[in-house]
């Protein structure tokens, strides 16, 4: 049996020929890499219902991308270039996510996933990066990936997995403020910003702000299918 990964969905207005209807939905590029790495994806959209049950069910989860934060979620007021908040999903994904760091299920969040997973350990955002690094390379055109190069933390479980230097695809405006309690820097872009996150106390902890499902290296997911399936056969 393959294990079974769950992946967050946002939430939008879709049409669907005729009609229009609020839905759940993510990317089918995460979906097929979980299928490439050996798991079976489940879509999980987002509930603060019966999260425990929720969990009980799966072996990972992916924190998937999608809109900013709600800034209150992490003590600040909102910058005018901060949009597209869903308050119902920010309230349910950090829920989930806190559920599953406590039981140490695998997690791998993905661009807004890492910043979830960032606040929900008590850290905060920054806003906007333009202001600070003095251009957007990091989002450069809207719905095109920014592709760049990324240096890893060598004594990092992300370093280890991927090595000292890898081609990424990005597409953010905001990043990694003050970090979140446990987690550790594990891989910079050329001018300093923090794209990469983890946990070295926990199983398999790891936040990076852009979008492997986009790219062709596979190995993040491997990795996330691999441990799902040790820590299904110690739970039994």
């Amino acid at each position: 049996m393959r294990p079974l990964i769950g992946i967050t969905t946002d939430v939008a207005v879709v049409k669907f020929g005729a009609w229009e209807e609020e839905s759940a939905l993510v990317p089918t590029d995460y979906v097929r890499s979980v299928e490439l790495a050996g798991g079976r994806p489940l879509l999980v959209p987002p509930s603060e219902e019966d999260l425990e049950e929720t969990l009980d069910v799966l072996d990972a989860a992916i924190f998937s991308g999608g809109s900013d934060l709600d800034p209150a979620t992490y003590g600040q007021e909102p910058h005018p270039e901060t949009n597209g908040v869903i308050e119902a999903r920010d309230r349910a994904e950090l829920a989930l996510l806190e559920a599953a760091l406590a039981r140490d299920m695998p997690v791998l969040a993905v661009c807004r996933g890492s910043q979830v997973l960032n606040v929900a350990l008590g850290g905060d955002l920054v806003q906007h990066l333009p202001d600070v690094v003095g251009h957007d390379d990091h989002k450069h055109t809207p719905g095109e990936y920014a592709d760049h190069d990324v240096t890893l933390e060598s004594d990092t479980r992300l370093g280890r997995l991927l090595g000292g230097h890898a081609p990424v695809k990005s597409h953010h405006h905001q990043g990694f403020g003050r970090l979140g309690s446990g987690l550790q820097e594990s891989a910079f872009a050329e001018d300093g910003t923090v794209e990469a996150v983890e946990d070295p106390s926990r199983r398999f902890a790891l936040g990076v702000l852009w979008h492997p499902e986009a790219g062709e290296d596979m190995r993040l997911f491997e990795a996330l299918v691999e441990e799902a399936r040790r820590y299904r056969e110690e739970r039994g």
